[in-house]
């Protein structure tokens, strides 16, 4: 939205400018300061100045102009707001504005050459830690078929099947042009916890889907009673097990309460929102857990529209059901031998089973 912006002072000077884009010359501010000639007081240039390619918003504040300089047409408040928002900080920054006196609260990140890092950083113990973590949103139908795509988002490294991603994008550190060219991720990383990539994988490279839902849920009409029974269980998951399963249903508005017994977990029905949820903790293949009972309806009423759909949250402990997999890290420029270490997660995004 902003291509560049300078501040001026109050002698007409451009004493700093930053560009988001490709430079933008500083004659482009001869348009703000030939209306700033023309303006009997400096709080009475206009805050919004059309030129052939581009237009300027600036304010004043502190005798000193920024001036944000925009390509296409956009809510100049929102502009405006955004450089009041950068004096604000410039406050914080300086003791005194206006001066060259830099305030102890300065980031220290502002000092290093690589902006997301901080300069002087020493530890104890030199660890090096990479999560894969994959979200599924999948939308399953009656007959059990994955009728929606499933989405990863993940944090990581070098790769042995790039070629799974789609849809990339990478934070700051990474160098775009070695990842275009041979599909390797080299970088600089921050301090701390940062993501370092987000990705997609797309239904065509056919994930796998890793749980899977037996229901049977039935209303009759002029009945008050209805039945319900799901099941759930482990569905290509590489012998990894399948923990937090949570699941959750809406049921219809006809349902006044629910008589269940769960085989594992603990379940809870509203009978105010009508939701009901199921608490199942972790799979056990020899043993699927099962929640079954009645449904107590409205005496009259009609047999509802639809059945309930069925949600569920779970993770996969060390799989990336995706297949994605981390080749190998290497670290340069260090004499020490730091510790590496990989995990990889699967959960449940959006994850929905229609009865």
């Amino acid at each position: 939205m902003i291509h560049s912006l300078f501040l001026i002072n109050s002698s007409g000077d451009i004493f700093l400018e930053k560009h988001w884009k490709s430079v933008v010359s500083r004659s482009v501010c001869d348009y703000f300061f030939e209306a700033q000639e023309r303006a009997t007081e400096a709080e009475n240039v206009p805050p919004v100045i059309p030129t052939p390619h581009h237009y300027l918003l600036s304010v004043y504040r502190h005798k000193i102009f920024f001036v944000a300089v925009i390509q296409t047409e956009v809510p100049p408040l929102f502009v405006i707001e955004f450089l009041h928002r950068v004096v604000d900080t410039f406050q914080v920054l300086l003791i005194v504005p206006g001066s060259t006196n830099v305030g102890d609260q300065l980031p220290t990140g502002q000092l290093s050459v690589v902006p997301w890092r901080r300069t002087g950083v020493k530890y104890t113990n030199n660890e090096a830690y990479f999560d894969v973590v994959e979200e599924i949103d999948a939308i399953i139908d009656k007959s059990g078929r994955c009728c929606a795509g499933t989405k990863d988002r993940g944090r990581l490294l070098s790769l042995s099947n790039p070629r799974l991603l789609d849809d990339v994008s990478f934070h700051p550190c990474v160098r775009f042009k070695r990842w275009e060219s041979e599909r390797i991720l080299s970088f600089i990383p921050p301090d701390g916890n940062f993501r370092l990539l987000a990705y997609h994988v797309s239904a065509q490279n056919l994930v796998a889907i890793p749980v899977y839902v037996k229901h049977s849920i039935s209303f009759r009409d002029s009945s008050s009673l209805g039945r319900f029974e799901i099941t759930v269980g482990p569905k290509q998951t590489m012998g990894k097990t399948i923990e937090g399963v949570i699941v959750t249903s809406q049921m219809p508005k006809g349902v006044l309460n629910m008589s269940l017994t769960p085989s594992q977990g603990t379940h809870t029905f509203d009978p105010v929102t009508k939701m009901l949820s199921w608490d199942v903790g972790k799979i056990n293949p020899q043993k699927l857990p099962s929640l079954k009972g009645t449904m107590g309806l409205q005496v009259g009423a009609s047999k509802p529209d639809e059945n309930p759909t069925i949600n569920l949250q779970f993770k996969i402990q060390q799989l990336a059901i995706s297949g994605l997999k981390v080749n190998r890290l290497d670290m340069y420029g260090e004499k020490y031998k730091p510790f590496k270490g990989i995990k990889y997660m699967t959960k449940a995004g959006k994850f929905q089973v229609r009865t």
